[in-house]
């Protein structure tokens, strides 16, 4: 008998759960992601010199931004797309030019909260990561090229206050 759980993680296996705030309702957009970059947080060093010797101390740490890509959102039948980029308008929204316009106006905050499911072979949760405090730094078309046989792709780069990995979840 052949075991699948030894193959290694494959395309589309994870799952996002953006909570948008959009409008100040509790709207979740929950989407199949294509590629995620590293999500993680980086610690600076403190250095001690004593005579001879050099002691090395944790320092600030920081997150870094992690860069969802999304394939083939503009063929679904949820707006998909258009949510996204709404979400994306809550930092700042380029048709009046306005910086954090939920905050502005009163309608919501513009910091939310994601959750990154990775799914197994079976497409079931196995573990999963939360981002706090997260926001969208950058939302980016893909080229529009005839020469390539690709799915049209979205990409959100994404800025957070902190991180959280979960263990895995029970069946």
């Amino acid at each position: 008998m052949l075991s699948h759980a030894l193959e290694s993680t494959r395309a589309y296996q994870w799952e996002v759960e953006i909570e948008t705030n959009v409008g100040g309702s509790d709207d979740v957009l929950t989407l199949a992601c294509k590629q995620i970059t590293q999500a993680g947080f980086e610690s600076e060093n403190i250095v001690v010199d004593r005579v001879n010797d050099k002691f090395h101390y944790p320092g600030k740490v920081t997150p870094e931004a992690v860069t969802f890509t999304f394939d083939n959102l503009n063929k679904s039948d949820y707006d998909l797309a258009e949510r996204l980029y709404a979400w994306m308008s809550t930092t700042y929204d380029s048709v009046n030019g306005v910086f954090t316009p939920a905050i502005i106006d009163g309608t919501g905050t513009f910091k939310s909260k994601i959750n990154i499911y990775y799914l197994d072979n079976h497409m079931q949760p196995q573990k999963w990561v939360q981002l706090f405090g997260a926001y969208p730094k950058s939302w980016k078309l893909a080229e529009f090229n005839y020469a390539t046989n690709e799915f049209h792709t979205i990409e959100v780069q994404v800025m957070y206050d902190f991180i959280v990995q979960y263990p895995t979840l029970s069946s």
